[in-house]
C-alpha cells in the first residue's frame, strides 16, 4: 500500500510539473506594418519562431500571440519579426530589409514606439562549426548540403531560418574553406566566398535569395514550388490563382489606391477605402477620385455616366466582374449603373492590353470589379444615402461563414430618384426619375489546402426603370394621347456564374480552372416617338491550365474559351438579329529573371461573323532598381460594334441613323481592330522624408479598322461607316502621389490626349474629348482615438480643357455650337465621421464650382422639330449637389 501511495505521489508531482511546463502564455506586442502582406509576414514569422497562434491587427498595430513560455523567448520572437522587416517595441528592422519590402508594406517608421536595439546587432549566434550561407528554400537546402558533402563533409545541415550551415568534417581530409568555396561555386553566397553572378542568375526562381541583406538575415520571399500549397482563391480567376489572396488582402487593408510593383502591366488596385472617399453609389461613380479614368458627365436623357480610358470610349475597355465579361454588348450604356458601389470589394485597373487569357476585346485596358466576400469575420452592413436632388439609396450587405470550407455573401440594393429637377428652366428634366432593385448571392467553397479544390458560385438580378424628357410628360399616359416629349428606359438583367479550380497535389504551381457564365439582358425603351427594344443572351466559358517549364522562372497558361452572343434588336420598324459564336484557343508564357518579367501571349478566335482573328500581346517589366520600374507593352484587340446600344445618347434628337455598309456581317459593317502600344516609368522616392511615387506613361492606339459614328455630316444625321484611312489616340499621363505630412495624402496628375480619325470629310478630332486635363486630390484623416473614432476629409479638383464639338453650322444661328467648348473646373468634397468601427456618417458635395453647360439641349422648346438634339452634352448639367449618408456595420 505504501508503495502504491508513493507511486501516486511521484506521478502527481510529475503530472503537475508537466501541466506547468505546458502553460500557454498570451501576450500582446506593438509591431509596425501596413497591409495584408505585412499581416501574413508578421504572423508567419511568429509561428515559425514557436508561437502556437498569432494575430496582427493593422488598425491597432498590435500582435497578439500565444506561446509556451518554457520553449519560446518573446524577445527572440520579436527579433525574428524585426529581421523580417517590421519594427516593434523591442527591435528595429534593418534599413536594408525595410527598403526591400514591397511598396505596399512601407509603413511610417516615425514617430516610433521602439527601443534603439536593432535586429542587425542581434544576428543569430553560431558555433565554431556553423557558417552563414544565403538561401531561400528546400531546393537551396538540398543544393548546399550536397555541395558540402561533395567537398568532403561527413554531414551538413543548412537551416533556412538562421541562414547557417552546420558542418561535420575531418580536418585531415578537407577544410571549412574548401567546403564554403564549393557551396559558393553552386550559387550560394557565404561568409567566406561570393557566388559568381552567372551561377546565381541561373538558379531557379525560388532560390534567388536577396543578396543585399546582411548575412544571417532570412530573405522574406514566398516560393510556390517549395512551400505547402498556399491558400488560394478561385473567386479571382484561374490565371490569378497564385496571387489572388494576396491581392484581395492588399485591397482590403492596404493603400486606398496602390500601383502594383509586381504586375507586368500598369495595374492599379483600388480598395474600398478609395471608394469611401466619394458618394460612389455605383461603379460609374467609383472613379471620381482616380486620375486614370475620365468620367463623362451624366446625359440628361439617359442619366448615365460613361468612362473613357486612354482618350477612347469605354467600349474599347474590357469591363469584367469577377474576371468574367460583364459590361458589354447591349449593357454598354447602362451597365456601370447596375453595379452598386457598396457591393464592391475592390477594383483592378490595368492600362493597355491585358492578358490574352481574359479574351480578345480589351484594346485600351481592363477594369475588373470584385464583389464583397467573407474575409476574417462575419459582417453585416447597412447604408443609407440621400441628396438634395431627390436621389435616395439603401444597401444591405452580409458576408458570413457557413462552415470551415463554405462562406457566403448576400448583397441587396435599392435606389429611387423622385424629384423632377429642371434647374436651367428649359422644360426638360436634368436627370431621369425612376428606381432600381438589385440583388446578388455569392457562395464560396475553399478546400485548396487539403483536396486542392475551390469553387465560387454567383447569381444576380437587377430591374431598373428610368423616365425622362419634358417635365410635363406623364409616364402613365399613352404617348399617342399627349403632346409632351418623353423618354422611358426599362432594363432587366440576370447573371449566373460559376468558377471552379483544382491545384495539383504536391504541385502548387500547377492548376486548372473552369469558369462559366450565362447572362440575359432585356431593354425596352422609347425616345419621343422612337422605340428601341433590345435582347441579348450570352454564354461564356473559359478553361485554363497553368504550369511551369522546369521551374517557376518559366510559367505558362493555356486553354480554350467559348463565347455565344444572341442579339435581337428593334429600332423603329427595323429588326436586327445576329448570333455570334466564338471558340478560341490561347497560350501565354511568362519568363521571370532577376530584374525583369516578360509575358508573351497569343490567342486565335474563330468568329463566325468576323472571321478568324489572331490576337498577340506582349508585356515587359524591368526593375531598373527596387524603386524604379520600366514597363513596355504592345498588343492587338478586336470587337464587334453594337451601334444602336452604344449611341443611345443621340436617340433623343431629330438625327436619323444611316449606315454606310461595306459588306460586313454585323450591321453590314466589319469588326473593329486596333493595336495598342505603351511605355511607363514608375519611380519611388522620398519627399518631405516620406514615401512618394511618380508615374509617367504614354500609350498609343492605332485602329486597323473602326466603326466611326459621324455627327458632322449633318445635324440631322448620325452616320455609321468603317474607317478608310487612319485613326489613332495618343495618351500621355503623369501622376504624383505623396504624403507631405502625417495622414495627409496628395495626388496630382496631368493628362494630354491627341485623338483623331480620317472621317469622310477629312481628318478631324474625335468630339467630346479634351486635349488637356488636370487633376488634384487631397485626403486627410485624424488619428483614431481609443474608441476607433476619427474624421476624414477628401476633395477632388478636376480641370477640363476645351473640347471639339460636333459641327451644327447647318442649323439656324441660335441652334449652333461653337467649334470648341470653354474650359471649366469641377470640385467635389466630402467629410466623414467614424464614431467607432461600426458607425460612419458622411456629408459631401459634387460640382461645388457650380459650373453647368449652357444650352445642353438644342431647341428644347420644340422637341419634335428638325433642330432638337439632346445628345450634345460635354459638361455638367446639374448644379452643385449635396448628399448625406450613413454606414452601420455589425
Amino acid at each position: 500500500m505504501k508503495i502504491l501511495l508513493k507511486s501516486l505521489l511521484i506521478f502527481s508531482l510529475l503530472f503537475t510539473n508537466f501541466l506547468f511546463a505546458q502553460t500557454i502564455t498570451k501576450a500582446t506586442f506593438k509591431v509596425k506594418g501596413e497591409c495584408g502582406m505585412c499581416k501574413d509576414r508578421i504572423e508567419t514569422t511568429a509561428k515559425k519562431t514557436g508561437a502556437t497562434s498569432a494575430n496582427w491587427n493593422a488598425e491597432s498595430q498590435q500582435l497578439t500571440v500565444e506561446y509556451d513560455a518554457a520553449k519560446v523567448n518573446p524577445e527572440e520572437l520579436l527579433k525574428k519579426i524585426a529581421e523580417a522587416g517590421h519594427d516593434n517595441e523591442k527591435f528595429k528592422a534593418p534599413d536594408s530589409v525595410y527598403e526591400n519590402l514591397p511598396g505596399c508594406c512601407h509603413y511610417e517608421r516615425e514617430p516610433s514606439f521602439l527601443t534603439v536595439t536593432t535586429a542587425e546587432s542581434t544576428k543569430p549566434v553560431k558555433s565554431d562549426n556553423q557558417f552563414f550561407v544565403r538561401g531561400n528554400c528546400v531546393s537551396c537546402k538540398t543544393r548546399i548540403e550536397k555541395a558540402a558533402k561533395t567537398a568532403g563533409a561527413d554531414a551538413a545541415d543548412w537551416n533556412p531560418e538562421t541562414q547557417t550551415v552546420t558542418l561535420d568534417f575531418n580536418p585531415a581530409k578537407t577544410s571549412a574553406d574548401a567546403i564554403l568555396k564549393m557551396i559558393a561555386d553552386v550559387g550560394h553566397d557565404n561568409e567566406k566566398y561570393t557566388a559568381s553572378d552567372s551561377v546565381y542568375k541561373n538558379l531557379p526562381d525560388c532560390c534567388l535569395y536577396d543578396r543585399t541583406l546582411p548575412l544571417g538575415v532570412k530573405s522574406d520571399l514566398v516560393h510556390m514550388e517549395e512551400s505547402p500549397a498556399p491558400k488560394k482563391d478561385f473567386t479571382q480567376h484561374a490565371d490569378h490563382v497564385d496571387k489572388s489572396i494576396e491581392e484581395v488582402k492588399l485591397i482590403k487593408m492596404g493603400e486606398a489606391t496602390a500601383l502594383s510593383k509586381k504586375e507586368t502591366g500598369l495595374t492599379f488596385n483600388i480598395s474600398s477605402k478609395e471608394l469611401l472617399k466619394a458618394a460612389c453609389c455605383n461603379l460609374s461613380e467609383s472613379f471620381e477620385t482616380n486620375a486614370t479614368v475620365d468620367v463623362a458627365f451624366s446625359n440628361a436623357v439617359t442619366g448615365t455616366k460613361q468612362l473613357k480610358m486612354l482618350g477612347l470610349d469605354q467600349k474599347y475597355t474590357s469591363l469584367t466582374k469577377e474576371l468574367l465579361p460583364s459590361i458589354r454588348g447591349l449593357a454598354s450604356p447602362y451597365g456601370m449603373n447596375l453595379i452598386p458601389g457598396r457591393w464592391i470589394g475592390g477594383i483592378q485597373l490595368t492600362k493597355g492590353g491585358s492578358t490574352v487569357t481574359n479574351g480578345y476585346e480589351s484594346i485600351t485596358g481592363q477594369i475588373n470589379t470584385e464583389l464583397l466576400k467573407f474575409q476574417d469575420k462575419p459582417e453585416t452592413a447597412v447604408n443609407f444615402f440621400g441628396d438634395i436632388n431627390g436621389r435616395f439609396e439603401s444597401n444591405i450587405t452580409s458576408t458570413s461563414k457557413i462552415s470551415d470550407k463554405w462562406n457566403q455573401s448576400v448583397l441587396l440594393h435599392g435606389n429611387a430618384t423622385l424629384a423632377k429637377m429642371d434647374t436651367n428652366d428649359d422644360g426638360f428634366l436634368d436627370q431621369p426619375t425612376g428606381n432600381q432593385i438589385n440583388a446578388a448571392y455569392l457562395l464560396d467553397y475553399n478546400d485548396l489546402e487539403k483536396s486542392g479544390l475551390g469553387s465560387h458560385f454567383g447569381i444576380s438580378f437587377v430591374k431598373d426603370e428610368r423616365f425622362g424628357g419634358q417635365t410635363d410628360f406623364d409616364k402613365n399616359t399613352d404617348r399617342s394621347q399627349q403632346s409632351f416629349y418623353g423618354v422611358g428606359i426599362d432594363i432587366s438583367k440576370f447573371d449566373i456564374w460559376n468558377k471552379t479550380g483544382y491545384v495539383f497535389k504536391g504541385k502548387p504551381y500547377q492548376s486548372i480552372g473552369w469558369m462559366n457564365q450565362y447572362t440575359y439582358h432585356q431593354q425596352d425603351s422609347f425616345f419621343g416617338q422612337r422605340n428601341y427594344l433590345g435582347n441579348q443572351k450570352t454564354f461564356y466559358s473559359n478553361l485554363i491550365f497553368e504550369s511551369i517549364f522546369g521551374n517557376t522562372n518559366h510559367k505558362y497558361k493555356t486553354g480554350a474559351s467559348f463565347l455565344y452572343d444572341d442579339f435581337d434588336e428593334n429600332y423603329l420598324t427595323q429588326n436586327f438579329k445576329r448570333t455570334e459564336t466564338v471558340p478560341g484557343l490561347f497560350f501565354e508564357y511568362t519568363l521571370t529573371g532577376l530584374k525583369y518579367t516578360l509575358v508573351a501571349g497569343a490567342r486565335t478566335d474563330f468568329h463566325n461573323l468576323a472571321e478568324t482573328q489572331f490576337t498577340p500581346r506582349l508585356n515587359f517589366k524591368y526593375d531598373i532598381s527596387p524603386k524604379t520600374i520600366l514597363r513596355l507593352s504592345a498588343g492587338k484587340g478586336f470587337r464587334t460594334a453594337n451601334i444602336f446600344a452604344e449611341n443611345q445618347q443621340y436617340f433623343a434628337s431629330n438625327r436619323q441613323i444611316e449606315i454606310l455598309g461595306n459588306g460586313g456581317n454585323i450591321y453590314d459593317l466589319k469588326p473593329e481592330i486596333a493595336w495598342n502600344y505603351g511605355a511607363s516609368l514608375q519611380q519611388e522616392f522620398k519627399l518631405f522624408n516620406r514615401k512618394a511615387t511618380l508615374v509617367a506613361d504614354f500609350f498609343r492606339t492605332d485602329f486597323q479598322d473602326q466603326v466611326l459614328a459621324d455627327l458632322d455630316i449633318s445635324p440631322n444625321k448620325i452616320v455609321f461607316y468603317n474607317l478608310d484611312g487612319n485613326s489613332y489616340a495618343n495618351s500621355f499621363q503623369t501622376q504624383l502621389d505623396f504624403v507631405p505630412a502625417k495622414n495627409l495624402e496628395l495626388r496630382l496628375a496631368y493628362k494630354y490626349y491627341d485623338v483623331q480619325a480620317d472621317y469622310l470629310g477629312g481628318k478631324r478630332e474625335i468630339p467630346f474629348m479634351a486635349k488637356n486635363r488636370g487633376f488634384f486630390n487631397a485626403s486627410y484623416a485624424t488619428d483614431k482615438n481609443d474608441k476607433g473614432s476619427f474624421w476624414s476629409f477628401d476633395t477632388t479638383l478636376q480641370l477640363v480643357g476645351k473640347q471639339k464639338l460636333p459641327n451644327l453650322n447647318a442649323n439656324p444661328a441660335e441652334f449652333r455650337l461653337p467649334e470648341y467648348s470653354a474650359s471649366f473646373a469641377t470640385l467635389n468634397a466630402q467629410v466623414s465621421r467614424n464614431f467607432n468601427k461600426n458607425i460612419r456618417v458622411y456629408l459631401g458635395g459634387e460640382n461645388l464650382t457650380g459650373y453647368t453647360q449652357d444650352q445642353p439641349i438644342i431647341d428644347s422648346k420644340n422637341p419634335f422639330g428638325n433642330y432638337f438634339d439632346g445628345g450634345m452634352v460635354y459638361a455638367p448639367i446639374m448644379p452643385a449637389n449635396v448628399y448625406l449618408g450613413l454606414d452601420v456595420s455589425f
